[in-house]
């Protein structure tokens, strides 16, 4: 179950950094709230995960996978898909997968 609350923790995550995006240094207010509360969210369920997971592992992952769906979000709006950023990308799901993998 800790698996599951850190991988919502992450998707929740990404909500809040393309929230962020959309606030516009904060002058936006409905962004700027969907931001924080998702902030809160990914923090909330995160705490759950570390519950029984390593903290190193459980933080390395929710990272991982807010940096790889937020990257994700960026190429699917038009942002650089280049080789390069790919094989980066790849680099990041590579560790996530080793750490789950290694998880005792």
């Amino acid at each position: 179950m800790a698996w599951i609350w850190l991988v919502l923790a992450g998707l929740v995550e990404i909500v809040m950094a393309v929230a962020l995006k959309q606030t516009a240094g904060w002058t936006k207010l409905a962004p700027s709230v969907v931001g924080v509360a998702a902030a809160l969210g990914s923090i909330f369920l995160l705490a759950h995960a570390v519950k029984s997971l390593p903290m190193a592992t459980a933080y390395a992952v929710w990272t991982g996978i807010g940096s790889v769906g937020v990257v994700l979000v960026g190429i699917a709006l038009g942002e650089s898909a280049s080789a390069a950023r790919l094989v980066c990308i790849a680099a990041i799901v590579g560790g996530i997968v080793g750490l789950r993998l290694l998880e005792a």
